[in-house]
């Protein structure tokens, strides 16, 4: 594997080294020693993976308040995604800013998500699959998020939305937490 920083402080991008044959290829897309040597979470409470019908349908943005706080990888089983991340840590020194990502079936990336950023996506494909692996378990009392089209954040959605729940298209719009900083998305 390959551990690349972003513009996001915390945040690791996870490329996979892919061994091919004439069957196709072979990749591992986790090691606790190799987690363990950058001091990143290797302890997960649970998997889950987003089944997403159609093209344009969005998910997010969400996160959980502390003290059920998560940390996440992400990554693509099926399809093609544009994963961003925004920055909730009013201490941190991205706070507020975001950053996109192409996470795919093909290209095998993932993303580390520390705890304190909400994560959203839309996907660039039909059937396509998303896969997570959290550290702690849901819970829906610490169920946080902000708008998928909040303008104070400003993300530039790379797609019509059309497929979005009533509960994410109904998150209230931040305000004025603070100066903000939007980020160029990773080149992929």
């Amino acid at each position: 594997m390959i551990f690349s920083a972003t513009d996001l402080e915390g945040v690791i991008a996870i490329d996979i080294e892919m061994q091919h044959d004439s069957r196709g290829y072979f990749a591992r897309t986790m090691c606790r020693d190799e987690f363990t040597s950058r001091g990143l979470v290797v302890d997960y409470a649970q998997d889950s993976m987003s089944f997403n019908q159609i093209r344009g349908t969005l998910r997010g943005l969400h996160y959980q308040n502390a003290p059920c706080a998560e940390t996440k990888i992400v990554r693509c089983v099926q399809g093609a995604i544009y994963d961003v991340l925004v920055d909730m840590r009013p201490g941190s020194k991205t706070y507020l800013a975001w950053q996109s990502f192409e996470l795919s079936a093909s290209n095998g990336k993932a993303v580390y998500v520390p705890e304190g950023l909400a994560h959203g996506f839309q996907t660039l494909a039909d059937a396509t699959v998303v896969q997570y692996r959290i550290s702690a378990p849901y819970a829906a009392h610490a169920a946080a998020g902000i708008r998928y089209d909040d303008p104070l954040i400003a993300i530039a959605w790379p797609e019509p939305v059309t497929a979005i729940s009533e509960k994410d298209a109904s998150w209230p719009d931040l305000e004025r937490y603070g100066e903000r900083r939007p980020l160029r998305a990773v080149p992929t």
